[in-house]
């Protein structure tokens, strides 16, 4: 049986470009369709479908308010579609906040052209929501997951702590940061796979949120103890010696902006085997190649324990490639932190 989809937008135009796109693809049916909150929500319970996409503004109900219930009735991955402005931003991010597991650009004259790459963007985020989900559900039940090392003690001194993530990285970043004491000893460099005109409202919204500071970086910026500072969307984040960033647009033939990848293997040559990085839940394995890097000057890489991600590819990854020290339960990631960076 293919997987099936529930479009919910109040443009019959969009949602008409959509259904075109979704059932072009021989694993992809829309089941339904919906124009407003209320409806998307009678019809989530009684179609259950696969996989949802979202939008925010809607007569009736808006997305934000039918993502809440639908996840406490029905559970369902939710994509969510936004506009690349600062609203939209803080729209999607309290979507997360609700439930929604991913997002993608709202534009009407992308989705209506011949615009292959967002095609394909679309279909392959709703397979891997659709599949994550249906392996979760599929897999048994099982006690709660343990830290493979939860008492491992580390000789070296963490000067810099890298965390990088795509799909599910705005939850599962909140979740740590926000428990990070105000005191926290290192800095720590953020990558998040976000469009530029996210990344402001994320660290924002991040800062508000958590005791230690979080900001948007900046080129030429000087790192600090206790600070976070998240990579800009679109843009490419390095290390251009010791406790100082270089923001650039990049080769245009990363896959990632930013590149988890390029980060991590920046901070190689400035700190040695004095890096803690940690790869968050996300599609791909983005942070592998970097994390070998890191491995080989004798840092310390950790990856987030898989049934606590939305999407497991990139710690897996790194899991795979027999590059994780310790495979860490996302509730556990900031108790762990405390106790090993000092």
């Amino acid at each position: 049986m293919g997987i099936g989809v529930l479009i919910v937008d109040d443009s019959s135009f969009f949602r008409q470009q959509i259904k075109a796109i979704i059932n072009a693809h021989p694993q992809l049916t829309v089941v339904g369709e919906a124009s407003n909150g209320r409806e998307a929500i009678e019809k989530a319970i009684r179609l259950k479908p696969s996989v949802i996409t979202m939008d925010y503004e809607m007569p009736m109900m808006d997305g934000i308010s039918a993502v809440r219930e639908i996840m406490r009735q029905q559970p369902t991955p939710i994509l969510m579609f936004s506009s690349l402005t600062l609203k939209g931003a803080r729209v999607t991010l309290d979507a997360l906040d609700a439930g929604a597991v991913d997002f993608l650009p709202k534009s009407y004259e992308r989705v209506s052209g011949s615009n292959s790459s967002l095609k394909q963007v679309l279909v392959d985020k709703l397979l891997t929501l659709a599949k994550a989900s249906s392996a979760q559900q599929t897999t048994p039940a099982a006690p709660p997951a343990k830290s493979t090392a939860s008492t491992k003690r580390y000789n070296q001194k963490f000067d810099l702590v890298l965390i990088g993530t795509s799909t599910g990285g705005p939850v599962a970043l909140q979740k740590v940061l926000t428990q990070l004491p105000a005191g926290f000893p290192s800095p720590i460099l953020l990558i998040q796979h976000m469009p530029g005109s996210f990344t402001g409202a994320f660290a924002e919204r991040l800062n508000t949120q958590c005791r230690i500071r979080v900001k948007e970086a900046r080129d030429g910026e000087v790192l600090r103890a206790g600070e976070a500072y998240l990579a800009p969307g679109g843009m490419q984040m390095m290390l251009s010696g010791k406790g100082k960033l270089k923001i650039f647009e990049g080769d245009a033939r990363l896959n990632y902006k930013p590149s988890v990848d390029l980060t991590f293997g920046s901070a190689v040559k400035y700190y040695s085997k004095h890096c803690l990085a940690l790869v968050l839940t996300g599609m791909g394995a983005d942070g592998r190649e970097g994390a070998r890097l890191l491995k080989q000057a004798g840092s310390v890489v950790w990856a987030q324990e898989g049934r606590t991600c939305v999407i497991d590819g990139m710690p897996s990854a790194v899991v795979k490639a027999n590059l994780a020290d310790e495979v860490v339960p996302l509730p556990e990631i900031a108790k762990r932190l405390a106790e090993v960076v000092r």
